[in-house]
């Protein structure tokens, strides 16, 4: 599986690494890496809350056919779940229409 690299850091940094996997992309180079970028601490905490990391890590150990099911398993309100999962969605750590985590380590980068 994947890893994906968050990142807290500046619109610049964002563009440099763009940059940088553009131009091994151009050379031929296979550009394998995923990232998630931030503005702040705050927007991070945000999208990924100790409810999210749970049912993230949940679903990265037990495959769950659908929401009303993972709710059940986590003992969570429906809605609150499913608002998750869009959440997560949007962000690339779910896969599509699935339940399937896109990756199996999440590291964590923070610009001071």
């Amino acid at each position: 599986m994947a890893e994906v690299k968050i990142h807290v850091d500046r619109l610049e940094d964002m563009a440099s690494r763009f940059t940088a996997a553009w131009k091994k992309a151009e050379a031929g180079e296979a550009v394998d890496e995923r990232h998630l970028s931030f503005e702040s601490w705050s927007a991070l905490t945000q999208a990924l809350s100790v409810k999210r990391l749970e049912l993230l890590k949940w679903l990265n150990a037990h495959e769950e056919p659908s929401i009303r099911s993972l709710s059940k398993s986590l003992h969570r309100d429906y809605r609150r779940v499913h608002e998750d999962v869009q959440i997560l969605r949007t962000a690339g750590l779910i896969a599509g229409d699935s339940l399937h985590v896109e990756c199996d380590r999440i590291h964590t980068e923070i610009a001071l």
